[in-house]
């Protein structure tokens, strides 16, 4: 059982390639202002809002890999790196890796770094993300990522996905982290002990066990990266994002409304108290109440139907 806090640890001064792993991060941190998406969404029935993560998370994701694949010049500035780009693997650890083809010519490493990459819609009904991360720790290199992509809708419940500012976290130590809570932090009964594979390094194959698993975990739990404390503070900081003039926290709190709610005088009672409430408040600029009335409009004539 591991009793001591795990600390962040990077790849050696020596290895050559970290300086790229620095600008790679600089890169994501960077991504809300590059990313550019075609994709729209019209017409949306109001019970669907919280859907849109699996609906359209796996299609966020693959953009978010095209998007750092066109900011080349942000993390390969010299053109040092000109054979490798990031490419996405269906249900292999990690989800992206930082590589160049099989067969290049030339020397250096086929694989670079990973990305364990997680979109995330910032109005999803659980508040958080929601993913498991079971990954051993000897599976994560020291350069590897964990990374976390929240997004909304340009106009809260309609429009084009908007990138909101992302999480990044060392992969291994989010794995030891993980762990360390699971069997020393958390408030649980039972046994807390955790059974790991052997054998494991960065970069499994698909076939490879390289899950951690709980000696006993009757809720399911193990895994549940939001709820290991490790994002509490960027989760804080998201859920006061402005969306058209209001926190996410309080759109959150109203669309619960139309997932808790089916009696639909009730749901139009609320509507009618946020618009009161935001002519009262004199918070919001003049300028940016009329676009919240009309998304209140569109929410009242959803919720008719």
């Amino acid at each position: 059982m591991t009793s001591a806090e795990p600390q962040r640890q990077i790849p050696p001064k020596s290895w050559k390639h970290l300086g790229l792993v620095k600008s790679v991060k600089e890169a994501i941190y960077s991504l809300p202002s590059y990313f550019r998406t075609e994709t729209s969404i019209e017409g949306i029935n109001a019970t669907d809002i919280f859907t849109f993560n699996t609906a359209l998370g796996a299609t966020i994701e693959n953009q978010v890999i095209q998007t750092l694949n066109q900011m080349r010049s942000v993390w390969d500035p010299d053109e040092e790196y000109v054979l490798y780009s990031f490419v996405r693997q269906s249900q292999k650890f990690p989800d992206v890796l930082l590589k160049r083809p099989l067969g290049a010519e030339g020397s250096g490493e086929d694989i670079i770094m990973g990305i364990e990459l997680k979109g995330w819609y910032l109005l999803a009904k659980e508040g958080e993300p929601s993913f498991r991360f079971q990954v051993t720790p000897a599976a994560c290199g020291l350069q590897d990522l964990i990374v976390v992509v929240p997004w909304v809708l340009n106009n809260v419940i309609s429009g084009s996905p908007r990138m909101l500012s992302p999480y990044i976290e060392s992969a291994r130590y989010a794995a030891e982290y993980r762990n360390y809570h699971w069997e020393n932090v958390r408030d649980a009964k039972g046994r807390r002990g955790i059974k790991q594979p052997s054998g494991v390094g960065p970069y499994p194959a698909r076939s490879d066990r390289i899950a951690d698993t709980p000696e006993s975990d009757a809720g399911g739990n193990f895994g549940r990266y939001a709820r290991t404390g490790l994002m509490d503070d960027y989760l804080e900081r998201t859920r006061t994002e402005l969306l058209c003039g209001i926190q996410a926290e309080h759109w959150l709190q109203f669309f619960k409304v139309f997932q808790d709610q089916k009696d639909t005088t009730h749901v139009k009672g609320e509507i009618d108290r946020l618009k009161k409430r935001l002519l009262a408040s004199g918070q919001i600029a003049e300028k940016r109440i009329s676009p919240i009335l009309a998304i209140l409009d569109q929410l009242d004539s959803l919720a008719s139907e």
